[in-house]
């Protein structure tokens, strides 16, 4: 059971992460640093973070099913290498001593945050190759470190579209937000059958996360996406370092 206290504190961070992936993104780089504070194991904190966002992920992609309709078959077919690597990255999360993946985490953290401030360059810096083969090479490593982790997958698999060529952001949004309900939600499958899940953070956050992903988006527009990028990218950096100090 969680006392009240922990109890509103991952209310309030999944509602956070709800309102931040609405509108830019990352609201994993909340979450989890969250949870691990709170005193849940590093891996079981991945595990549950994948099980509380997950249904945000679905409603976004819902919220996109027109730009989905009529897209290029081979997006649909980007669903199996997604689904291949999260299997792989949940199984990997799975046999990582917690030990090893608490010495991992800072890094992750710190990965994922550079990343997601460096978006737009890392884009530009992909060749549009419009290769399905790369694309999906590409989509499958996004799987594996979303099964594994999960922090910054949206940005990588912007990354993947823009590799066959998509530029309608709001098309690529539908079909990262599609690809992310898959790759969690076969993560999270997996880690319930584990018992890797801490079902009271869970149902707690995940409520949170319905009510920043309906309610706390109106206000991070009102904040803008820019001043929203920015305290993600801050609680990032934050994070990363009181971790790496963190005895």
């Amino acid at each position: 059971m969680l006392d009240p206290t922990q109890a509103v504190i991952a209310f309030l961070a999944a509602i956070a992460a709800g309102a931040i992936n609405a509108v830019a993104g990352g609201g994993t780089l909340v979450t989890f640093p969250v949870l691990v504070w709170l005193g849940v194991p590093s891996t079981v904190s991945s595990a549950t973070n994948s099980v509380a966002l997950g249904p945000g992920s679905l409603a976004s992609a819902w919220g996109y099913r027109r730009e989905l309709r009529g897209s290029d078959p081979r997006l649909r077919w980007l669903l199996i290498p997604s689904l291949l690597g999260a299997i792989a990255g949940a199984l990997l999360l799975r046999v990582t001593p917690v030990a090893t993946f608490d010495r991992l985490v800072p890094f992750l953290i710190l990965f994922a945050t550079l990343l997601f401030m460096a978006q737009q360059q890392v884009q530009k810096l992909l060749p549009a190759t419009h290769s399905a083969v790369a694309a999906g090479a590409f989509q499958f490593v996004v799987g594996l470190y979303g099964g594994y982790f999960g922090a910054g997958i949206g940005i990588l698999m912007l990354a993947a579209l823009g590799i066959l060529g998509l530029t309608d952001i709001h098309q690529m949004n539908g079909w990262k937000n599609l690809y992310a309900t898959a790759i969690n939600g076969v993560a999270a499958a997996y880690f319930v059958f584990a018992r890797m899940i801490d079902w009271p953070f869970a149902i707690v956050m995940i409520l949170g996360a319905v009510v920043g992903g309906y309610g706390g988006a109106g206000l991070a527009r009102k904040l803008g996406r820019t001043t929203v990028r920015r305290i993600v990218i801050a609680i990032g950096f934050a994070m990363a370092l009181s971790l790496f100090f963190k005895k």
